[in-house]
């Protein structure tokens, strides 16, 4: 309330584009009544000369009051566009001498496709001494203000917005040199120009989700949601719900009315992970909703319009899936608009050692520890491992030679975060507990410590983060953390 108290007791700031002394004095008697809220900052006889000092003084006022044909050849639309150019937010109220009628529309939609806000006839009301009628003419300067301030806050917002949409992209990088990975980001270059459906195979790790997030934060609906749903985690009966809401009262229990997830990414994208996981019943719908934009909600008659992009991603093959009838043809053909292809790393060595070295600055900035030393020899190493887990198997691996806390990665050190070292087998090394000799029985809490030591260790490296450890181990993502403190695996 007291932002908008300031903008309505603020001074307005007006530069005044006028070449007849007559006319200047008629605006200036118009104005005095609110002389206290209402200023002429400066007055320029010359279009040109108005874009410079514009220039100049960016933010020096608040709103334009221009003759439709002031001298100096930079008139009218064309002055209108050049000062918009310099501020969007710049509100223009353009007076003229060219008509009297002011219906004149097609005049006035002219003006406003130019830029202006609103225009009036210098005549009708006392010729001699104001502008136009003068309530009318003080009312449209104060409503220019009011537009200009929601207009700066509103470009304010974009700009968070806009870095809010950096950060995320800077995080979503698409790592890598090689060619797969060049052709990858024209392709998503080109999926973000338009809104058709896209379809993303590759192997599990591969970095589907990401190249889904790239699609959409570049494309026109970045300052829109992004949903990211995995078919496979929705159980089945609540499939129908969740992707496409309920009423209140639409059945026991349902208390308040749910937003589906198509009503939330309204005007954004929804990306399907797993989209091979969704039941036939599901897929039916989902069809339905691709071909019409519209969803049916659980206890309404009538059907709810959404603007949503869609792309879907499968780590098997929907051709298959198809001859097996267990995805829909139908569905698959509206899906596959535009293919994209995330390449296993296998295919892709060249961006193994520049994916480490980014996983490994990352985790060590994490963890407060210096980025360590990869030694050539655990570089080769790292070249020839198959990475059946792909790039999300490569972030592990980073992370676990984090966690050893070596500030030098040899060959040995590589092996065994590869769990390719003859110590780190199923049944022998750091995954067991060394009981010692007999003669060398420790306490049974000490032992006990140790196993949970060395099993939090165990589930951790074989877990893609902390929230998943904690899932695995049955505990609240609080508990496990509190419990890694207690075992000194964590500061």
């Amino acid at each position: 309330m007291a932002h908008n108290d300031s903008a309505m007791t603020a001074v307005i700031s007006l530069l005044l584009i006028e070449d007849e002394e007559f006319d200047v004095r008629r605006v200036r008697n118009t104005l005095a009544p609110l002389g206290d809220r209402i200023r002429i900052r400066d007055v320029v006889s010359n279009g040109r000369l108005a874009v410079d000092l514009l220039a100049k003084n960016p933010d020096a006022y608040d709103v334009v009051i221009m003759d439709f044909q002031i001298a100096g050849g930079l008139m009218g639309e064309r002055l209108i566009h050049e000062l918009k150019k310099i501020d969007p937010s710049l509100q223009i109220m353009v007076i003229t001498k060219m008509t009297v009628n002011i219906s004149d529309y097609q005049f006035a939609t002219t003006l406003l496709q130019a830029g202006a806000f609103w225009y009036c006839t210098k005549y009708p009301g006392d010729i001699e001494d104001y502008i136009y009628q003068p309530t009318d003419f003080l009312l449209g300067i104060m409503n220019g203000y009011q537009r200009r301030v929601m207009e700066k806050e509103r470009q304010t917002s974009r700009r968070k917005l806009l870095r809010n949409i950096e950060e995320v992209l800077a995080q979503k990088t698409l790592i890598g040199v090689s060619a797969s990975i060049k052709e990858l980001r024209q392709q998503i270059e080109l999926c973000a120009a338009n809104d058709a459906p896209v379809l993303i195979s590759g192997f599990s790790g591969t970095g589907k989700e990401i190249v889904a997030y790239n699609i959409h934060y570049r494309s026109n609906r970045k300052f829109d949601n992004f949903v990211p749903v995995n078919c496979g985690s929705l159980p089945s009966e609540l499939i129908e719900s969740e992707l496409f809401g309920y009423e209140k009262g639409a059945f026991t229990g349902a208390n308040a009315r749910k937003q589906g997830l198509f009503e939330i990414a309204d005007n954004g994208t929804l990306f399907l992970d797993e989209i091979s996981e969704l039941p036939f019943p599901a897929q039916v719908k989902l069809l339905r909703v691709i071909q019409d934009g519209e969803i049916e909600k659980i206890g309404r008659t009538s059907k709810v319009r959404v603007n949503v992009r869609i792309i879907a991603a499968t780590n098997k093959d929907l051709e298959e899936e198809m001859k097996q009838k267990r995805f829909r043809e139908d569905l698959y053909y509206r899906l596959n608009v535009v293919p994209l292809h995330a390449a296993p790393l296998s295919e892709r060595r060249d961006d193994i050692p520049i994916l480490m070295e980014h996983f490994l600055k990352i985790f060590s900035l994490e963890m407060s520890r210096p980025v360590p030393d990869v030694t050539s020899e655990a570089g080769t190493a790292f070249a020839a491992h198959p990475w059946p887990g792909n790039v999300r198997e490569l972030k592990n691996v980073a992370y676990r030679l984090l966690y050893a806390g070596d500030q030098l990665i040899t060959p040995v050190e590589a092996r065994k975060a590869l769990g390719t070292s003859e110590s780190l087998s199923a049944s022998s090394g750091t995954d067991m507990i060394n009981f010692g000799m007999p003669g060398e029985i420790i306490p049974w809490r000490q032992m006990e410590k140790k196993m949970r030591e060395k099993y939090f260790i165990y589930v951790r490296k074989h877990s893609a983060s902390d929230a998943e450890a904690a899932k695995r181990l049955g505990l609240a993502p609080s508990n496990y953390h509190r419990m890694c403190k207690e075992l000194g695996l964590k500061g």
